[in-house]
This record gives structure tokens, sequence and C-alpha cells, in this order.
């Protein structure tokens, strides 16, 4: 089998690939992948590391040396180069699990949140005033947040739809809840029920951001269809997710010109977020809903963090 066949199993689907990740960052973890495959590291391992190059690259930040930030971005993009390649040997390894999964779904916050914090002790020196720079950090990074929770839980939606997938959501959360509560009054677990909880609230924040009850109705829509009406904006979508804006802070950081970011994630992508939103629930008024009393293998109920399909 060639790397070129070998690389496109190791991917989920074009349409909902980013930009990024498809011409850049994925190629490079694959080859990671290829040089690890033989040995015994295993998934996971390939996450904590991501997560370690990311909390480093937030402290190279927090240093504000003038060539800091192109160090920081440089720890940045190796972060995220891991951070798909344990994805990529779970899926060819076919050895991922529900942890790995939970941590692989909330590495980009953490490895995010310590670069705006290194960006908040570092550079503040780039405005007039201190707070200011701050509350810029702040915007941007709820802003991320919520750029972030919108593609993930589109991109999920549009993989259940186009490839009939069942609901994973309610089987995971009742997997999730069991194992929470075996493991509840274990002391020496603490680590893994905040794992586990950290994952709750964000699918019931996933939730109400997209304004989806337990009781919402399901399209009637064959896979073809869908596929046809929500390809482009699937595109749309993905492209303002978090690889883009990785690649955002990486480049401000080569400029130095961080007030390019801030545009960018809180004017620009935010723009972008609205009008993806608005043109989807036009497009999500085409189909015909599912009553109540009806069922369908199909299902939008998948709130996993994207990158949780890497396992």
């Amino acid at each position: 089998m060639s790397w070129y066949t070998e690389y496109k199993r190791s991917l989920k689907m074009t349409e909902i690939e980013e930009f990024f990740d498809l011409f850049f960052y994925r190629p490079l973890a694959f080859i990671l992948v290829k040089i690890i495959y033989p040995t015994n590291i295993a998934p996971n391992h390939l996450t904590v590391t991501a997560i370690i190059i990311g909390l480093a690259s937030g402290c190279v930040y927090a240093i504000g040396l003038p060539n800091s930030c192109i160090y920081g971005a440089l720890l940045f993009m190796l972060y995220n180069i891991i951070d798909c390649s344990d994805g990529q040997l779970a899926r060819l390894k076919k050895n991922g699990t529900h942890a790995g999964r939970i941590i692989d779904g909330i590495a980009d916050y953490i490895s995010t949140a310590a670069v705006f914090i290194g960006l908040g002790i570092g550079y503040p020196n780039h405005t007039y005033s201190h707070s200011f720079w701050w509350l810029l950090l702040v915007i941007a990074a709820l802003s991320n947040i919520i750029q972030s929770a919108l593609v993930d839980y589109y991109r999920n939606r549009f993989l259940d739809y186009v490839l009939q997938r069942k609901s994973t959501f309610e089987e995971d959360m009742d997997s999730f809840r069991e194992e929470y509560n075996k493991i509840k009054d274990q002391k020496n677990m603490w680590f893994d029920k905040w794992i586990i909880r950290s994952y709750f609230r964000y699918s019931a924040f996933q939730e109400k951001l997209t304004s989806k009850k337990k009781g919402e109705k399901l399209f009637k829509a064959t896979p073809e269809e869908y596929y046809k009406k929500n390809k482009l904006i699937a595109k749309f979508w993905v492209n303002i997710g978090p690889t883009a804006q990785i690649t955002a802070i990486m480049i401000c950081s080569a400029l130095n010109r961080f007030d390019i970011y801030f545009w960018l994630i809180i004017g620009v992508f935010n723009t972008i977020a609205i009008i993806n939103w608005l043109v989807q629930r036009n497009i999500d008024k085409t189909f015909k809903p599912i009553k109540k009393n009806e069922s369908s293998d199909i299902s939008s109920r998948n709130l996993l963090p994207a990158k949780t399909l890497n396992r």
C-alpha cells in the first residue's frame, strides 16, 4: 500500500478537513506516524506530548523577549503537528480509547489557553494599557471557544448525516456516566474524574450554544441530499476552526503584530461565524423535520468535540 493511500485512510473526510490541516499539518503528522508506527508508542502518548509542548509554547511566550514570540510560534506549530498525529495513529492502528478521545478533544483548549496566558504575561506593552491588552485577550479567547464549538458541532453533524452514523452521543454519555460512577469514590482517580466532568460541561455548553435540546426534531434527509446542500457551508465552517486560529497566532507572532491577530479573530472570524450560522439555519429549514413519534438512524446529536473523531 502506498503512503498516499495510507495517508488518505488516516483522514476523516476531506470535505470537513481544515485547509491548513489537509495540506500542511496532517502530511507532516503522517510522516511522524510512519516513523513511530513500528514502536509501542500509543495515541495517548502523543496526545500528552502535544499538551506538554503546547504548555511549553505558552511559557516561551510569557518570557516576552523580542524573539520569544517566534520560538513560541514554532513550538505551537509542533504542538499542532503532534496533536494531528495521535488521531492518525489511532485510526491506522485501531487502538484509540474513550479517555484518549476526551483528552484529545480538550488538548486545543489547554494549549491555546496556555498561549493566551503567555501572551498576556509577556506582551502587554503592545498597548498603552495593560488592562486593555488583557481585555482583548479575553475577548479573543471567548471568540476562539465559541467558534471552535460551532465548528465542532456542525462538522460532526455533517458526518452523522453523510455517513449515516447512528447517534453516538447518548451511548457515549451513558458509558462515561457509568465509568464516572465507578471511579468517583476512588481518591487516586482524580485526573480521570476531572477529564470526564470537563467532557460533561463541554457537551452541555455546546448543546446550549447550538440551541439543541434532548427533544429536538431531526431532519428527513438522504446522505446525498444532505451532502449536496451542506458541502459548501461545511467548508466555510471548518476553515475558521482551531487550526486556522492556531495558524493565525503563528503568522502574527512571526510578524510581531498581535493587533492583526485580534482583528482577525474578534472581527473577521466572528463575522464569518455569524454569517455561517445564518446560512446554516436557512439550509436547515429546507429539510423536513422528523416528528417526535418517528425514528431515524440518522442523528444530529453527536456533540463530541470534533477532534474526538480522531479516536
